[in-house]
């Protein structure tokens, strides 16, 4: 079965427009202590420079629950202020899945600022800094984006109009597809 999904995936004209090499990484990815209960420990990132939705839209929030591998992909606007991102925050990850233990993140000017570390402080919530190209603490949302990216390729590639449009598909079928590392999918 693996050899005739290869072919087919080899063959697949959409696969090959949108598929990327990736370098794999030098060295055992090892990752920070693994959690003990859903959604207490996420990583978070965004991906940027998006072309512009009617909305405006051209970020997208990646929020991982790092024991589930489940994610949230939320539409926001790279210059939307912290006070509107923290309440997407409550809306999204804190009223479906509790207050998170701790949070990864780079460091980027949102992860940084004195509202949103003031607001983890206040949730009692832990932010952790991951350095840049340092796969072992943020290894997982990166995955997460590349295959985000290569999902929302497809679809475009496939089915035209904005990337919007898609991402709601997009995370049900990230959520519900077979992740190797946990044996599962997310679902």
């Amino acid at each position: 079965m693996k050899a005739d999904i290869a072919t087919y995936v080899g063959k697949c004209l959409t696969c090959a427009k949108v598929k990327l090499e990736y370098q794999k990484p030098s060295g055992l990815l090892t990752q920070p202590e693994i959690p003990m209960w859903k959604w207490e420990q996420i990583s978070m990132d965004f991906i940027t420079k998006l072309p512009r939705t009617p909305s405006g839209c051209d970020t997208i929030w990646v929020i991982v629950d790092r024991l589930t591998k489940s994610a949230h992909f939320l539409t926001i606007k790279e210059n939307d202020k912290m006070e509107k991102l923290a309440r997407i925050y409550v809306k999204e990850v804190v009223s479906r899945h509790g207050v998170p233990i701790s949070i990864i993140s780079d460091r980027d000017a949102r992860s940084t600022s004195n509202f949103w570390k003031s607001l983890q402080k206040s949730l009692g919530t832990r932010l952790d800094m991951s350095t840049a190209y340092h796969p072992q603490t943020d290894g997982q949302s990166e995955r997460t984006i590349q295959t985000l990216e290569d999902m929302l390729r497809a679809c475009v590639v496939d089915f035209g109009s904005s990337w919007e449009t898609h991402l709601p598909l997009v995370e049900f079928s990230y959520n519900n597809s077979y992740h190797t590392s946990i044996k599962a999918a997310p679902f």
